[in-house]
């Protein structure tokens, strides 16, 4: 069980480097070499059909298999509660940090701090790449993306589709 006290070490701490060390550290695929290479992605959901797309724009031999007849019964798709990021669209004093503390907490503190931290901070722009693949978000009339709050959490962060 993670220590609660560790959170409050979090902005400054060697957690917030944790990523950086590790992409300085890890090995790259040579462009020439990404052809050579076949990846093989399980699912079609959010998750799934976002690393395809993306591993597919960066040169590599992707194959998605989908368990139902259509990649639109994903459960992605039909979820009803939504995808969390810390966009601050409502101005509600929304941070990374405060979406990092709320997923820590909603774990029982059981969740691994590297990662949650990582998804806290590139929560953003994981809704801008799902909106550029063609998520159908619920939308303000303004066009603005609509969020709430869900889960407990006192702040609109949620994106979510409208049924």
């Amino acid at each position: 069980m993670s220590d609660p006290k560790l959170i409050s070490k979090i902005p400054d701490g060697p957690l917030a480097e944790k990523w950086s060390k590790r992409k300085a550290e890890i090995r790259i695929v040579s462009p020439n070499n990404k052809r050579k290479l076949e990846v093989i992605v399980v699912g079609t959901g959010l998750g799934g059909a976002s690393a395809a797309a993306s591993l597919g724009e960066l040169g590599y031999n992707v194959k998605i298999f989908c368990i139902s007849d259509s990649p639109r019964r994903a459960h992605s798709i039909a979820a009803q509660g939504g995808i969390n990021a810390a966009k601050n669209y409502q101005n509600d004093n929304d941070s990374i940090y405060r979406l990092f503390y709320d997923t820590i907490k909603g774990g029982d503190y059981r969740s691994r701090e590297a990662n949650v931290y990582r998804l806290a901070e590139v929560s953003a722009a994981i809704i801008d790449q799902c909106v550029a693949q063609g998520v159908p978000f619920a939308r303000e009339y303004g066009g603005y993306l609509a969020n709430r709050s869900f889960g407990g959490v006192q702040v609109s962060r949620t994106f979510y589709a409208r049924g």
